[in-house]
């Protein structure tokens, strides 16, 4: 009981509280965006598997825990055949348990189906529409519009639009196609989708509204830290700004956008890298907010575990 209160307590807590302490760690964030992308995500976890486990640990006795999988596994056999054992409340518990889960799957099947449904009926349209370019590795599309974008997916393209070939030079060209190299390699859509999962799933729950915006725009700091790999700063942030006003498909991944001018500076102004012991920190809480809350579900069983084994080895 007590680690089902404790975990309800932290899922409210956490809710709201993550997302102000995300914004006073923003500077380090953009300094190690691929371990701030970690971060949140595994806070969104953390909320959702501490009411999970919430529900689960006020449900099943930590004793039946504690006599172990056999013991465990004969209570499972027991709720699933006959539940009058189990209080209103521990019922209405488990039921919870289940809604939360089943509502996080139908949201991302859902958020999956859609986006890859509108991204195979624009590959069909470029696929008519555009032109591969051997040399770029990419679709050109005919459009006054400077646009750079990539549509992910089983077919993944990379595709630029005539007006940004007129307005680029070949060096800004090249580093902004390296940029959505770098998103359709790290699979960002993916990463994208689960956050929109959470998001729709459990609206106005500030954690997962704050980790959605927040992903979106450190994964667009991420594809353009990957480009500087192999380009100069200087022609990333040069694409940036001629690519600054375009828009690209909602389900697509395009260089510019509302945080370009943003990332323009931070391309000309780079931040210093996090040391060592500042990245050993973030790393360190990423697993304390994925491990958290099943040890603290596990901590009642495992003393209970302890304590029947000390008392069997005791009597002999």
């Amino acid at each position: 009981m007590i680690a089902a209160a404790i975990l309800a307590v932290y899922s409210i807590g956490a809710s709201f509280g993550l997302p102000a302490l995300g914004r006073r760690a923003a500077s380090r964030a953009d300094r190690a965006p691929r371990l701030a992308i970690a971060a949140w995500l595994a806070a969104s976890v953390s909320v959702v598997a501490s009411v999970v486990l919430s529900a689960l640990a006020f449900a099943v006795p930590a004793d039946v825990v504690g006599h172990g999988l056999a013991g465990l596994f004969e209570m499972c056999k027991a709720m699933l055949t006959d539940a009058s054992h189990l209080s209103r409340a521990g019922v209405a518990a488990l039921l919870a348990a289940a809604v939360i889960s089943v509502r996080l799957l139908w949201c991302g099947a859902t958020v999956l189906a859609r986006t890859g449904r509108e991204r195979r009926e624009h590959a069909e349209l470029l696929g008519l529409l555009g032109r591969r370019d051997r040399d770029l590795g990419a679709i050109v599309l005919d459009h006054e519009e400077r646009l750079a974008y990539c549509v992910p997916g089983r077919h993944a393209e990379t595709v630029i639009t005539t007006g940004a070939l007129r307005s680029l030079s070949p060096e800004q060209v090249a580093a902004v196609l390296a940029h959505e190299q770098a998103h359709l390699r790290g699979r960002h859509h993916l990463v994208l989708a689960a956050a929109e999962a959470l998001a729709r799933a459990f609206p106005k729950v500030p954690v997962f509204e704050a980790a959605r915006v927040e992903i979106a725009r450190l994964i667009e700091l991420l594809a353009d830290d990957m480009a500087a790999r192999r380009h100069p700063r200087v022609q990333i942030a040069a694409a940036l700004v001629g690519l600054a006003t375009g828009r690209a498909p909602a389900f697509a991944l395009g260089a510019g956008g509302e945080t370009a001018l943003v990332r323009v500076r931070r391309m000309l102004n780079p931040a210093s890298p996090l040391k060592r012991a500042e990245r050993l920190v973030g790393v360190l809480a990423v697993a304390a907010l994925l491990g958290g809350p099943a040890m603290v579900a596990l901590v009642p069983g495992i003393a209970s575990f302890l304590a029947h084994h000390c008392h069997s080895l005791l009597s002999l």
